[in-house]
């Protein structure tokens, strides 16, 4: 065989595994278009483990302190120790303390702040392939796609945006859809930004050429 013809098969073989890649991308189905309006009900943010946490005694300056919560979701603070508190709202956590205090000093009143949002796994987003800085993001009421590249600081220059994965786990069953990163990005058509969910997670891949 000649060396032209053992490149036209070469080239040949190579068109055929990009069509079949496009086209197994394309049998994804694109997220729904983002819809802006405001929940009636937003979910209470839940405690997660990289929190700080302001825990306020009322008249009992002493007992006022702030924490970080550890890698295993417990807590210390004065009078009381190793207290669980990962997936746990601000208000439940109040009244708890409140309880655990109640030995020690007479009906106290405790508020806890929560700054440094970190939130549990199931409340992040994350992004992960080429994006220029992949992370977790916490999930923020009405966060679109644009929301986390712009947090994250775009994508790659050899990112395909147009073929991202959004995986999304809705009644226990896992989902893929496909997201148009670049048609919003470099088009500017909104039409490709879609609403995302507390535990989303989007995959850049890399481009093939």
């Amino acid at each position: 065989m000649t060396g032209r013809g053992t490149k036209s098969i070469a080239s040949l073989f190579g068109a055929v595994l990009i069509a079949a890649g496009l086209a197994a991308c394309s049998t994804k189905p694109e997220v729904p278009e983002a819809q802006f309006e405001a929940p009636e009900a937003p979910p209470l943010y839940q405690i997660g483990a990289g929190d700080s946490l302001t825990i306020f005694v009322w008249r009992n300056a002493e007992l006022t302190t702030t924490v970080n919560v550890r890698p295993d979701g417990r807590i210390s603070v004065p009078l009381i120790e190793d207290l669980y508190v990962e997936g746990k709202t601000p208000s439940d956590l109040s009244r708890e303390i409140e309880t655990e205090l109640a030995v020690y000093i007479q009906d106290p009143l405790v508020t806890v702040i929560v700054g440094g949002f970190v939130g549990t796994f199931p409340q992040q987003v994350r992004i992960v392939g080429e994006a220029s800085e992949p992370q977790a993001i916490p999930y923020r009421a009405n966060m679109t796609v644009l929301d986390v590249i712009i947090q994250t600081g775009g994508l790659t220059d050899f990112a395909d945006g147009n073929n991202t994965t959004l995986v999304r786990t809705q009644d226990g069953a896992i989902q893929e859809y496909r997201v148009r990163l670049d048609d919003l990005l470099e088009d500017g058509d909104i039409s490709a930004n879609v609403a995302l969910l507390p535990g989303d997670i989007l995959i850049v891949p890399e481009t093939f050429f």
